[in-house]
């Protein structure tokens, strides 16, 4: 669609944005915005004006735009060939290139993928642009055919099972054999089965699958631990029986015939954050899901991010379009009813915990993955609470207003034995929930630093007021 001068002066008024960059003059860095226009939501890059939104004009000849044409096309594959106006302004020339989003993704820039960021253009890993792929072909990973793994590979068993969970939940029942309910969810296809089909039901155990579980004392010490590597909906039930081994339950008297039981945490919420790690894991990846349980916590860390656009803050607000890494294993959980509406799971685990008089849980992508973090009920930032935090600690906290290590730390509070610096300082500080790892995913990782939470920086403001 033919932009005009009004379109220009509105791009003018609102800056650069997810669909709108400055240039003041043509080159390659513009060739490479209409590609992440292409691979995002379309946008269009206005020439002869300053990032700052100040019309300098370019000056043409016959053959510019043309000659502009034939670069764009021949340093981008899938090609781009954008729509083209010449834009007269207070007397100078504004040249507008406009692209719409393709529907073949990605597409390349001198062999580098980018797509749009706010104001930005991101450079897209080989996970992103694989992924992207499969978007575009309305499709995903675990839709593929496994190369690895044959039809012996898989239990029948296990997909009876399935054929029993999904008729206590559907209104018309599945009277299918095994073998053609594999077929007609196209798990089985071509005599092959898809990557899908063996995580949900290998007849063994597969590392592939493993999900680390452990019961933690203190950040280094494990009480208990315990290794899965099944088919994925076992591990859903490994996981759920591991934690509620090693969570308090307690039985409420009540003038009702029977107990009411409680639980440290609502275990509807538990069971909706392993649902999300098991059905949303990146299985190409070589980390494992990993589950630790502390006395005040639990973590489950989840190899692979939040889809390129797909920012924790809008997750948070619920402002996002469901986008599943693993469509067809998401798919077989919902038919057995574990899975009620896509991307409503978020809004449910914060609304249960709420419900449950428990803090909110945090969100964090951490290297390649993403954790959930659930907090037990803590005591407010109070006097009580500052009773329990010894003037070490304090000592300790003020020193993380930005991330330490432990040898950074140790020097500043002048410190030289260890042991001494890890018992009386930091895993008090770490156990009250005053001081975060910047890796919990690996606490003896040589990149580990220390700094505030939130309860830290709340409880040291009310200090230094006092």
């Amino acid at each position: 669609m033919p932009l005009n001068t009004s379109q220009l002066l509105v791009a003018l008024e609102t800056g650069e944005s997810e669909t709108v960059e400055f240039k003041t003059s043509f080159d390659k860095e513009a060739i490479e915005t209409l590609s992440a226009f292409a691979n995002t939501k379309g946008g269009t890059v206005f020439v002869g004006v300053t990032d700052s939104g100040i019309i300098k004009g370019t000056t043409l000849s016959k053959e510019s735009i043309q000659n502009w044409i034939n670069q764009i096309k021949m340093s981008t594959s899938n090609c781009v060939i954008p729509d083209v106006e010449s834009l007269e302004v207070m007397g100078k020339t504004v040249v507008a290139l406009d692209v719409s989003e393709y529907p073949i993704k990605p597409v390349a820039c001198k062999g580098r993928y980018y797509r749009r960021v706010r104001n930005a253009n991101h450079q897209l890993t080989v996970s992103e642009v694989v992924n992207l792929h499969l978007q575009t072909c309305n499709t995903s990973w675990d839709y593929y055919l496994d190369d690895h793994h044959s039809e012996q590979d898989i239990s029948l068993d296990k997909v009876q099972k399935f054929i029993e969970m999904a008729n206590l939940v559907r209104s018309v029942p599945i009277t299918d054999d095994p073998l053609t309910v594999l077929q007609k969810y196209e798990l089985l296809r071509e005599g092959k089965i898809c990557r899908a089909a063996f995580f949900l039901f290998m007849s063994g155990e597969s590392s592939l699958s493993a999900i680390e579980l452990g019961r933690f004392q203190t950040e280094t010490i494990i009480k208990d631990g315990s290794r899965l590597r099944t088919d994925l909906f076992a591990e859903v039930t490994g996981v759920m029986e591991f934690i509620k081994k090693h969570i308090n339950r307690a039985y409420i008297i009540t003038g009702n015939p029977q107990r009411e039981e409680r639980w440290d945490y609502p275990l509807d919420a538990v069971r909706e954050i392993v649902l999300n790690a098991v059905i949303h894991r990146d299985y190409a990846s070589s980390s494992d899901t990993i589950v630790k349980i502390f006395d005040n916590r639990i973590e489950i860390y989840n190899p692979g991010k939040l889809p390129t656009g797909l920012t924790i803050e809008k997750l948070l607000r619920g402002d996002y379009r469901s986008t599943l890494r693993n469509r067809k294993i998401a798919d077989m959980f919902k038919e057995v009813g574990l899975v009620e509406k896509y991307g409503s799971g978020i809004g449910r685990i914060i609304q249960g915990l709420r419900e449950y008089g428990l803090p909110e849980p945090k969100f964090q992508e951490i290297s390649d993955g993403f954790m959930v973090t659930m907090f037990k009920n803590v005591a407010p930032v109070t006097g009580e609470v500052t009773g329990e935090v010894t003037g070490e600690v304090m000592r300790l906290m003020s020193l993380c207003h930005e991330p330490k290590s432990r040898k950074e730390l140790m020097e500043l509070l002048g410190l030289r034995h260890e042991e001494h610096f890890r018992s009386a300082y930091l895993l008090p500080a770490l156990g009250l929930d005053l001081l975060e790892m910047t890796v919990p995913g690996k606490p003896t990782s040589r990149l580990q630093k220390y700094c505030l939470t939130k309860r830290g920086k709340n409880l040291l403001a009310k200090g230094e007021k006092g």
